[in-house]
């Protein structure tokens, strides 16, 4: 793990943010390289979940809502962790990473504060920071970030910022009918910033306050449920691994009774095996009629559903599909990470490669060949993601790109002047084969 975080910070992935300022926990800023592979996932994902398929629909609905969305969906009752504090070092973490970091076969997540305290106390587990036994109680805080609307002090009222984007699809569901008519089964999606008030414990991007998180509503009649949810699950699966990512660190786990959110019937986790142990990664959930139905209660506004053959009203039961895009950038960094005799090499998949290709000139002080090597990089930068390169040594320089992920490295000798000819280097095999200019656009279109 700090293998990976040292690379990222290194090539331009991610960076700890306000670092000049001594930071502020639990941010981050993705640099040169973290923007391009997290735009190629937020890509990738709409195209695989949206773009393909006839009868979802795109939506990309605001940050703030109305305070009531909330209160309705529950989110202010019941979206909640366990906080504990140490009395000696003052030292807050939640109550069930605290338990499942030192007791590796419980999970703790889920469970209420009683079950908390009772673990901790029946384990004498001691504060991580500072090796003492003496934490409070645990209690309930509320996950979602509060923030005030308004100009003046006395007139400001009260919002939040968004946990998850679902509410906002829920909410435009009428509208989704008016305008689309879609028929049941259909699916909303969208991806965006969400913000969620968590006390996490280092592992870089995996838990932050702020991170991107993309989200599938996908309306059906209830009748054959579980039927659509092993869709969703196998589609998930299909996903994940389109991504690269090694079949064998992955493994579902549904949640415990204790652990369902306040919506959900049924919840399954597609679990990665990160560095300090399998933790989610992706999950499906069964949400029922909950949120149109207390929607429907709370603003007075029909959200049924019209069967257009039948004139049947219903309310419809969802299935959602939930990806974590930010701690996939990590997944994809921790899973392509290769530590090799003489190098280090990023094994990204090539459509998540930030640079698919990389163009060198051999030499920084020849004219001819600078020439040459600005224009094969200005034809491939108009259809692929093109790093260009003159530091260092050639070799050097290769170095670099692997680490970058970069798949294909092109060099520019004396002998392209002479054959226009040049030297398409593989990043996994570091095979060279020499290829004629006019010939690249054809061989990458090939690989990509």
């Amino acid at each position: 793990m700090k293998q990976v975080v040292a690379l990222a910070k290194r090539r331009g992935f991610i960076f700890p943010g306000s670092e000049i300022y001594g930071g502020l926990a639990n941010t981050y800023d993705y640099g040169p390289l973290g923007v391009e592979l997290l735009r190629n996932l937020k890509n990738y994902w709409w195209d695989f979940f949206v773009t393909q398929r006839e009868n979802i629909y795109g939506l990309e609905t605001s940050v703030l809502m109305n305070p009531k969305v909330w209160e309705s969906s529950g989110h202010t009752q019941s979206f909640s962790d366990a906080l504990v504090e140490c009395k000696q070092c003052h030292q807050r973490t939640r109550a069930d990473h605290l338990i499942e970091n030192k007791l590796k076969n419980v999970k703790a997540e889920g469970k209420n504060t009683e079950e908390l305290q009772e673990l901790i106390l029946d384990n004498e587990i001691k504060c991580p920071h500072c090796g003492k036994f003496n934490w409070t109680p645990p209690r309930e805080f509320n996950l979602l970030f509060e923030t005030h609307i308004g100009i003046v002090p006395e007139n400001q009222s009260l919002a939040y910022l968004r946990g998850e984007t679902a509410q906002g699809m829920f909410v435009d569901f009428k509208h989704i009918l008016d305008t689309m008519s879609p028929k049941l089964p259909f699916g909303l999606a969208q991806s965006g910033k969400c913000f969620r008030n968590e006390i996490t414990k280092g592992q870089q991007v995996f838990r932050t306050l702020e991170f991107d998180l993309a989200e599938l509503e996908y309306f059906i009649d209830k009748k054959g449920w579980e039927k659509e949810f092993d869709f969703w699950k196998a589609e998930i699966e299909k996903f994940a691994a389109s991504l690269g990512v090694k079949k064998e660190k992955l493994k579902w786990r549904p949640h415990a009774k204790h652990e369902l959110s306040h919506y959900s019937k049924r919840t399954e986790d597609l679990d990665y095996k990160f560095p300090f142990g399998y933790k989610e990664w992706y999950a499906c959930a069964y949400r029922t009629d909950f949120d149109l139905k207390n929607h429907m209660e709370k603003s007075g506004v029909d959200l049924q559903y019209t069967d257009p053959k039948t004139q049947k009203k219903l309310i419809p039961h969802v299935i959602e599909p939930t990806f974590g895009l930010s701690r996939s950038v990590l997944v994809l960094l921790i899973d392509a990470y290769t530590q090799e005799k003489d190098r280090v090499v990023l094994k990204l998949d090539p459509k998540m490669a930030p640079y698919k290709i990389a163009v060198f000139p051999l030499l920084a002080n020849k004219p001819k060949l600078i020439t040459q090597a600005r224009d094969i990089f200005k034809t491939l930068s108009k259809k692929y993601s093109t790093a260009w390169d003159v530091n260092a040594n050639i070799g050097k320089r290769y170095r670099r790109q692997d680490e970058a992920g970069t798949p294909w490295c092109i060099t520019v000798d004396f002998d392209t002047l002479k054959d226009k000819t040049v030297t398409v280097r593989d990043r996994d095999s570091m095979k060279q084969t020499r290829i004629k200019i006019n010939k690249l656009i054809k061989y990458f279109e090939e690989k990509l």
